[in-house]
């Protein structure tokens, strides 16, 4: 590599390995970890034979493909399990939650209000002012049902005191 200023390339590709590796830790995604890995396994075939620098390229492409379809089937098989799978799932969080009916829904469809803010809601007919629970989500539309809660009836344990 003598555009590289006689630089020894398994040192290249060994830095350039720790580099992309390094790189991963500031970068969202998990891409530039497998780059970094085909580096340094191209580091060791460098350390083990004389390669020209375009087979050098040539086994750098290779084992970044290998090395990032290889991570990809893992991951799809296995999975990475999430803390908290609802995280960007803003309609999912609500599910079972309580909502007002802020725009009657008629025709299937209306506006409910669940703290402050307002969702476009598709269920059973509902006029302004009903409490309904939400029972899944469709995109940004949030399916609502009857509030169980809100029907049952009374018991003597639920009545205010009476006044003396």
């Amino acid at each position: 590599m003598s555009f590289l200023g006689g630089f020894d390339p398994v040192w290249i590709w060994l830095v350039l390995g720790i580099v992309l590796l390094c790189a991963e830790l500031l970068v969202p995604g998990i891409f530039l970890m497998w780059m970094g890995v085909a580096a340094l396994a191209t580091a060791l075939i460098v350390g083990l034979a004389d390669v020209p620098v375009g087979w050098q390229i040539l086994i750098f492409v290779v084992f970044s493909v290998f090395s990032a379809w290889g991570a990809r089937q893992w991951l799809s098989a296995y999975g990475m399990e999430s803390a908290d799978p609802l995280m960007n799932d803003r309609g999912g969080r609500l599910v079972g939650q309580r909502v007002v009916v802020t725009s009657a829904i008629e025709g299937g469809s209306g506006r409910v209000k669940h703290g402050d803010s307002e969702w476009i809601a598709s269920g059973d007919d509902a006029p302004v002012g009903t409490r309904l629970v939400v029972t899944g989500h469709d995109g940004a539309m949030l399916l609502v049902a009857p509030d169980p809660a809100s029907h049952i009836a009374a018991t003597p344990t639920d009545e205010p005191p009476a006044l003396s």
